[in-house]
């Protein structure tokens, strides 16, 4: 498992015990790094998740709106605590990180095979690619070239 994938189920772990014990911010960082982690993610890889869940926090109405907008019938109080807060993760990702959306996507599901059920990971991706479809429309992703895959003429 990648780094960055590792950082992602920690953020998720963090959520997770904010959603539960309510607790925030600082102390919350402090206490999965010193006592709840497995302790074997690198200083970046920590830094990442620690970033990625702080951020959830601080832009959660943001975040929460977002869902709230694309999970019809459905009150966020009311699904499962791995599923909001898997939600909550890949949201924040897609509007406050340059990670392009898809491979958000994607990494938010593979997650949800692991903690969540086979529904979950329906669910959450139905409801993922809504939002995806909706900040494409508002804003779409730069692509990106790299040396292996040169802009086509018509793009140049």
């Amino acid at each position: 498992m990648g780094s960055r994938r590792k950082a992602r189920e920690c953020a998720l772990q963090m959520l997770f015990a904010a959603d539960v014990a309510g607790t925030r911010g600082d102390l919350l960082a402090r206490t999965f790094w010193s006592e709840l982690s497995d302790g074997d993610l690198e200083p970046g890889a920590q830094e990442f998740a620690t970033r990625l869940a702080m951020g959830a926090l601080a832009h959660l109405d943001e975040v929460d709106e977002r869902i709230r907008s694309r999970a019809e019938h459905w009150r966020i109080s009311r699904m499962a605590l791995v599923d909001r807060n898997l939600l909550r993760l890949a949201v924040y990702e897609f509007l406050h990180e340059p990670t392009p959306r898809t491979v958000t996507i994607n990494e938010a599901l593979e997650i949800a095979r692991r903690f969540s059920t086979y529904e979950a990971t329906q669910f959450i991706n139905g409801i993922l690619d809504a939002i995806k479809r909706d900040l494409d429309r508002d804003s779409p992703e730069a692509e990106v070239t790299t040396p292996e895959s040169p802009a086509s003429p018509a793009e140049e």
